[in-house]
């Protein structure tokens, strides 16, 4: 055991994310070492070479921890919300919408090493994607039951709301011609609302290649959800 780790390990574990988020800060991921962090966190490079292999599954668990932050605050924020659970998901999804499109370290990845980012637009979701799909999935599924969103599988409309909003964070600068961000994200907060209120229109549960719609079953009047 290293001098610097305590029994959990916890405390190096942190010390090196903290140290390779100021290092990606400054650099970039390209120009990130293990030694850089090492150095900068004071602990050996074996200690870091322990946990992570190279600096890039380094930088996914730095991601995975500063996502994850963003989406607790987030929480926080919508739980202190008056209103049903539709209206506290909205402000979540928004208010995480709108920190992680300004947050540091995903400016400084999208300016220096976008190519970071493209597996997890193309290929494969991460941890913080996996989290936020999982809350959308329980609290959609609670507002059903609640009666304030609208009848249809959990897991299609969570992904629905999840590629919705990560558009307003990964694309939205290439949009907002004159437009601030704050007038875009009240556009997404009508957006997400419409689209799960049990009066938002038409159901989407109908065969694949059908144009024919139906009425969505009402989940307030006891109705079951598709």
């Amino acid at each position: 055991m290293d001098a610097e780790e305590e029994p959990s390990g916890r405390r190096v574990e942190d010390l090196v994310l903290d140290a390779a988020r100021d290092c990606v800060l400054a650099y970039g991921v390209r120009r990130t070492t293990v030694t850089d962090v090492a150095r900068r966190a004071g602990v050996s490079r074996m200690s870091v070479y322990r946990r992570w292999p190279d600096v890039q599954s380094l930088v996914a668990d730095l991601m995975s921890r500063e996502w994850h932050r963003v989406i607790v605050d987030a929480a926080r924020q919508a739980a202190a919300a008056d209103g049903p659970l539709r209206a506290r998901l909205v402000t979540q999804s928004v208010t995480a919408a709108a920190t992680l499109r300004v947050h540091p370290l995903l400016r400084k990845i999208l300016e220096v090493d976008p190519e970071i980012l493209l597996p997890y637009m193309l290929d494969r979701r991460g941890a913080g994607q996996e989290e936020m799909l999982g809350f959308l999935i329980e609290m959609i599924a609670a507002g059903q039951a609640e009666g304030s969103v609208r009848a249809g599988d959990p897991a299609r409309l969570a992904r629905a709301v999840l590629l919705t909003a990560q558009s307003f964070v990964l694309s939205v600068a290439t949009v907002t011609d004159g437009h601030t961000p704050s007038d875009l994200d009240a556009e997404l907060t009508l957006l997400l609302d419409r689209y799960l209120s049990p009066a938002g229109g038409a159901s989407t549960d109908r065969a694949p290649g059908s144009t024919r719609t139906r009425s969505s079953p009402s989940v307030v009047s006891g109705s079951p959800s598709a």
